[in-house]
């Protein structure tokens, strides 16, 4: 398992934290990754929006935009049924545009319902663990060389309880999740030597999105934070702030959470 770690008590970034940098945010058009673009966004990360839904990227690019934000980039990819070339393009496509790659949040997840994983229709299993997975481990591998360029590179994998123990009933996402984890930490410390690169997983909590919704119908949706809530625990592990901390799992400090 991965060591656990917390977010700093109180932890509010500094004023343009990301400037300068570079930073991939897979999902971008979802309740997490449109937080996490506008979050880094607004403190000077000029931000690279890959997701599905083209109207849904439009719309967190007009909101950075307005902002007053470097102008951010758009690279539309349906993770679900990408290959290993369509990544390596996108990745191409950066390195042409900014030469340059300091950050990755993984913020793309694919969940339909919690369910016995003998009831679960095979190409939800395939697709599931396609974007939870293996479209993340994929892109961080392709995105190694511009990352190892950097002099203070970091990739955020978002995870939750199932990373820690795949309960009965979580499916391909809990099953992805696990493995992710244990991904993470083997990578983690291959890179030892690499200092200038670091990979964490990050546990935000319970938020108000719409996969949450979709996991949790009954739930009262208003007594769930909402996802930018979060951002301030995220945009640490990519600043320079949490600079030598490597293969952990963190999550908000505070004292519990639901689960």
């Amino acid at each position: 398992m991965l060591p656990e770690a917390v977010i700093p008590a109180g932890y509010a970034p500094a004023e343009r934290l990301l400037r300068e940098r570079v930073i991939l945010v897979t999902g971008a058009g979802g309740g997490v990754g449109s937080a996490a673009a506008l979050a880094c966004a607004r403190l000077g990360a000029t931000v690279v929006l890959l997701g599905r839904n083209v109207k849904k990227l439009e719309k967190v690019y007009d909101a950075i935009e307005a902002t007053g934000a470097p102008k951010p980039a758009i690279y539309p990819m349906n993770l679900a049924g990408a290959t290993w070339n369509d990544m390596s393009e996108a990745l191409a496509s950066i390195e042409r545009e900014f030469g340059r790659l300091d950050g990755l949040v993984h913020a793309a997840a694919h969940f339909t319902v919690f369910s016995p994983l003998s009831d679960i229709v095979p190409r939800d299993w395939m697709e599931g663990l396609q974007v939870n997975l293996t479209a993340a481990y994929t892109l961080t591998r392709l995105s190694l060389p511009l990352l190892l360029r950097s002099e203070d590179a970091s990739v955020v994998f978002l995870t939750d309880p199932s990373g820690r123990d795949s309960k009965a009933y979580r499916g391909a996402f809990g099953v992805a999740k696990y493995a992710l984890e244990g991904m993470v930490k083997g990578w983690a410390s291959e890179l030892e030597s690499r200092p200038q690169l670091r990979l964490n997983a990050y546990d935000p909590g319970p938020l108000r999105t719409f996969l949450r919704l979709k996991g949790y119908p009954g739930e009262d949706a208003l007594n769930v934070p909402l996802p930018e809530t979060a951002m301030p625990g995220l945009v640490y592990l990519l600043g320079p702030d949490s600079k030598g901390q490597s293969g952990r799992r963190f999550s908000p400090s505070i004292p519990s959470r639901a689960q």
